[in-house]
């Protein structure tokens, strides 16, 4: 079986971008790969590195997350990244081999250090993350990387990094190929992506009250400033989820109601939000269950991490052995 990596930084509970941007690919590729998936925590410190007390909580509240949504230990490799010290080793090596402008052309940290604004983010782990995100994925041979459109830049940069390496120190590393989900852009409720630093987003363990209340109030078409006003569906953010969540049928009539005004914004979400509440009822059974059993997160991820630990520890004796160490 081919080998497929991903990880995500411990932010806490997740949310719906991360369901439909990562999750539900996750849990389709974990019956047909050989997957690992990480807690990215050594990542988180790029950011938030002033604040960290938080980092191990969070990493429980999003493997509850993972195991609540379907990830099966059985299938799948689940573990946390700094508790594999070779991914900082592979890291290193790597890093002396990455030109600089490599990494200051990369369009998510442009995009990073414009939307997180008061924070310090001129710090050489933060421009040289990707190195990381590299070593992350190679370590384990991968041949699919599981990502978004944003982040296909970065695993296109790992197979630079990967060609330099083996023109360097001879064949060890296959180049990733980048396995791009469905859902590429999941919209916030401000119309931006959704994400938690944006404070935009509806989390998976919202009860149905809060996820009706947030999604409610989520940006629409600007041009419908009165309820009699036509509008466009393409340019209203919450009709994106409509696509996602309604049936054919109902996503004609929200469209015809929209153009025509025969229909009021509230309305029409109501319409999607139904569907959404529905989805995640199971999942808070499930997330209910896991919170009561703490014990079986930590034994999931203790499995996990003897199994990346065998293979990055083979990983590494070939790479030292190609680099003269």
């Amino acid at each position: 079986m081919e080998t497929v990596v991903s990880g995500a930084r411990p932010t806490g509970r997740l949310h719906l971008g991360h369901l439909h941007g990562a999750l539900k690919n996750w849990l389709r590729l974990q019956k047909d790969y050989r997957c690992f998936f990480f807690i990215a925590d050594w990542h988180a410190l790029t950011t938030d590195y002033s604040s960290p007390q938080g980092i191990q909580q969070s990493a429980r509240e999003m493997v509850m997350d993972w195991l609540s949504v379907g990830l099966d230990p059985k299938q799948c490799v689940l573990f946390r990244q700094s508790s594999i010290k070779e991914h900082a080793e592979l890291h290193l090596l790597l890093s002396m081999i990455t030109p600089v402008p490599w990494l200051e052309r990369n369009p998510t940290y442009k995009e990073q250090i414009r939307e997180l604004v008061g924070r310090d983010l001129s710090t050489y782990g933060f421009l040289g993350y990707p190195v990381l995100q590299a070593a992350d994925i190679i370590m384990y041979k991968a041949r699919k990387v599981p990502v978004g459109v944003d982040q296909a830049p970065h695993v296109e940069l790992t197979r630079e990094i990967v060609r330099r390496f083996n023109q360097f120190y001879g064949p060890i590393f296959p180049e990733p190929e980048v396995l791009l989900t469905e859902t590429q852009r999941f919209p916030g409720l401000d119309g931006r992506k959704m994400s938690k630093s944006y404070n935009n987003a509806v989390f998976l363990s919202d009860l149905p009250k809060e996820i009706e209340q947030k999604l409610g109030r989520m940006m629409t078409d600007p041009a419908r400033v009165r309820r009699q006003d036509p509008g466009e569906p393409e340019k209203c953010p919450a009709f994106q989820l409509h696509k996602i969540y309604c049936t054919p049928q109902e996503i004609e009539e929200v469209s015809q109601g929209c153009r025509s005004a025969g229909i009021g914004c509230l309305d029409c979400k109501r319409v999607m939000i139904k569907h959404v509440v529905a989805e995640m009822e199971p999942f808070r059974e499930k997330r209910a269950a896991y919170e009561k059993r703490p014990a079986d997160v930590d034994d999931a991820l203790a499995a996990g991490n003897r199994v990346a630990q065998e293979k990055a520890a083979e990983t590494m004796g070939e790479v030292r052995s190609a680099v003269g160490l």
